[in-house]
């Protein structure tokens, strides 16, 4: 009888290596899995996109985006939202927006991002303010808690791209329980991904390269600010975003 020898390290290394080779593809099925699964759980899914048909799929980190959202603002708000969860390497959006879109600039346009800008802020009520706009001039009629949130609504107004000037017919309800937004707990991409899409879309910031980050609901900021009063501004916009607790901005001044 032929002799059989066993070799013992080649079988430890052999067996070792099947069993890296089945684990690593199921360590990162697990990750896929957490990612779609945050995603779809996120604040910005079940809030501002529930009504929006958008399918998630992950694979080891890099995720693609397909379906069907209702106006542009919520095809960057996915990309921002899933760009930010833990794991994601890259996402390759395909999501198609709407046919039926208003053209750019115009009064239904303009309506439509106006109500975008209020949506994502704490301190005003979207769900409690109309928005008409003719001729780029916008009216805001409905209902704000006290005199400076009826403020701080023109003001976002005003800074919507189009925007030629805002008629402010808000009443102020004294008696009406202060607006703290939606009740419920907002997690770390969704408050950096609303941060994003409403910079990208007013008039004064739109320009800038502002980096985010959230950890806990406290947002951390860095990139250029022309100038203080544009860096106060970027401030104040990030710190009434829903979940925000507090704002760190380490932004710097460009050098004229």
């Amino acid at each position: 009888m032929r002799p059989f020898n066993l070799n013992i390290p080649a079988l430890v290394m052999t067996s070792t290596a099947l069993i890296l080779i089945g684990g690593v593809p199921a360590q990162a099925r697990g990750l896929d899995h957490r990612i779609e699964a945050s995603a779809k759980e996120s604040y910005n899914f079940k809030t501002y996109l529930k009504d929006d048909t958008i399918q998630v799929e992950s694979t080891a980190g890099v995720v693609t985006l397909t379906g069907t959202v209702a106006q542009e603002d919520h095809r960057i708000l996915a990309q921002e939202t899933v760009s930010g969860l833990p794991g994601v390497k890259s996402v390759n959006n395909k999501l198609a927006v709407a046919a039926d879109q208003p053209a750019e600039r115009s009064d239904a346009w303009i309506t439509m991002k106006v109500k975008t800008a209020l949506a994502f802020h704490k301190n005003v009520s979207a769900t409690d303010t109309e928005v008409n706009t003719q001729d780029g001039n916008v009216t805001l009629t409905g209902t704000a808690d006290s005199p400076a949130r009826k403020e701080l609504a023109g003001e976002y107004a005003a800074d919507v791209e189009g925007v030629n000037e805002v008629r402010n017919e808000l009443a102020v309800k004294a008696d009406k329980p202060a607006h703290e937004g939606m009740g419920q707990k907002v997690d770390d991409a969704s408050i950096t991904a609303q941060i994003k899409t409403t910079l990208l879309f007013r008039k004064a910031t739109h320009s800038l390269a502002t980096r985010v980050k959230t950890r806990e609901g406290v947002v951390t900021l860095h990139g250029e600010a022309r100038d203080e009063a544009e860096r106060t501004l970027v401030t104040r916009i990030a710190h009434d975003v829903h979940g925000v607790k507090h704002v760190d901005n380490h932004m710097t001044i460009r050098q004229s």
